[in-house]
């Protein structure tokens, strides 16, 4: 792009202007809708329909005594959240919002970047966002805070590939890596012969690319944090996380970096396969549709539509166990997203030679055979067999010894005196059995 450097000063803050009112939104809607679903009135009182409720709440919270503790490492414990918030806001930077449209005379695109591996930008700022995460809960020195980061590190590691690999996809399909250039992709439509009848479907992926639709859902939900997959920060055991020993202003930024990262998120699933900016109908409905600012409408329309998936998910769905949550990602969204490259790779293969129907079937078929062998032969799981000794634990699992004592944190010890119980007590008088000796 060869923007004027006040121009992208001017998008630059449009973008974080958007992001920060979208999240105020966000935690509004969620609230509501969830009320709603629980048949309760949810935040009404300040502003129009409660609108203002999130922005009252945000100031509050910024304006909240700030703590640290004791055995923090300063330095660390005040850069994680700054990392969290940064990698999220940048990612939304190469997100295209609409065509190229005039401003102030100068024809310039509505996006404030792009170039030919944007799609690989937004991935790394999502991977990078997690050191926020892990490095507050090493710098924190509590062991609740350290089990959320090692969980979050795990969690971003496992969904990160499951991602990647659905993001692969569309890159086989499309042939390219900027976000722009995948929107434009998706504007030509699929013809397809019915009976006789002539159909042109939707050129979106979520179409031709189902199975990497699905799972880049899933997926993206847990790369975000958020219920079912809150893991990292699941109150019922970790209190709050890694996000433990934060108060006031640095509190609220790992959620603003939460709520930053459920937006690009979803615009990225917009992005991908749902045909970004572009109308959700045919140019001949109305052909003015995907001309000047009017795609806006459509592209923060499905974005808001993920948004309320999430939500949903939220209000509906329980915690997943730690090792079902690890179990889906290793077992079920890593394995299937390859076997589906495999087969999207034939099926690509037998499209480029020449388009002959039965070279198409022969591909297909093959790798549907493949996948079927996978399948039969899969090992199963070994049959269960009584133990030789009784259970001593809970319906199977391991439990730990009743007698189990938490060694104290190193940090700690460093900065506490040693008791000295040779003391005189403070109010000078002996002890009772000094007396009882004399």
């Amino acid at each position: 792009m060869n923007d004027p450097l006040w121009l992208m000063l001017v998008k630059g803050v449009l973008v974080f202007v958007v992001l920060v009112l979208l999240v105020l939104f966000t935690i509004w809607y969620e609230r509501r809708v969830v009320a709603i679903m629980q048949v309760r009135p949810g935040p009404n009182r300040n502003g129009p329909f409660g609108l203002l409720q999130s922005l009252a709440d945000g100031l509050k919270l910024a304006f909240k005594e700030d703590l640290m503790p004791r055995t923090a490492d300063k330095i660390v414990f005040i850069a994680a959240p700054v990392i969290a918030v940064a990698c999220a806001f940048t990612a939304f930077s190469v997100i295209p919002f609409g065509p190229e449209v005039s401003v102030f005379g100068i024809e310039t695109e509505l996006q404030l970047t792009d170039f030919e591996v944007s799609v690989l930008v937004i991935l790394a700022c999502s991977a990078l966002g997690v050191y926020g995460i892990v490095l507050a809960g090493w710098a924190s020195g509590s062991a609740y805070s350290l089990l959320g980061a090692l969980r979050a590190a795990a969690q971003v590691i496992s969904y990160e590939i499951a991602l990647g690999l659905a993001v692969l996809a569309v890159f086989f399909q499309s042939q390219l890596m900027s976000t722009g250039a995948i929107v434009e992709a998706q504007a030509e439509g699929l013809p397809l012969n019915l009976g006789g009848a002539e159909i042109t479907l939707p050129g979106w992926y979520f179409i031709v690319l189902a199975p990497s639709f699905v799972i880049f859902v899933i997926a993206m939900v847990g790369e975000t944090n958020r219920a079912p997959f809150d893991l990292p920060e699941a109150e019922s055991e970790l209190v709050a996380g890694f996000a433990t020993e934060y108060s006031s202003l640095k509190y609220a930024s790992f959620f603003l970096a939460e709520y930053v990262n459920m937006v690009t998120m979803s615009a990225l699933a917009v992005t991908l396969f749902l045909g970004g900016w572009a109308a959700p109908f045919p140019d001949s409905w109305w052909p003015g549709a995907n001309e000047g600012f009017m795609p806006l409408v459509w592209f923060f329309g499905k974005v808001l539509a993920f948004l309320f998936f999430y939500v949903w998910l939220r209000g509906t769905l329980p915690r997943l166990r730690y090792d079902q949550f690890m179990n889906l990602g290793w077992k079920v969204l890593v394995p299937v997203s390859l076997v589906w490259l495999m087969v999207l790779a034939a099926m690509n293969i037998g499209l480029d030679t020449g388009n002959e129907l039965p070279t198409r079937i022969a591909f297909a078929g093959g790798a549907a055979i493949v996948v079927m062998a996978l399948i039969f032969f899969w090992p199963s799981r070994k049959p269960y067999e009584d133990p030789a000794e009784p259970d001593t634990g809970l319906g199977g699992f391991p439990v730990p010894p009743l007698d189990l004592a938490v060694p104290p944190n190193p940090r700690s010890l460093k900065q506490l005196e040693p008791a000295n119980t040779s003391a005189v007590p403070i109010n000078g008088s002996r002890s009772t059995d000094e007396k009882e000796e004399e």
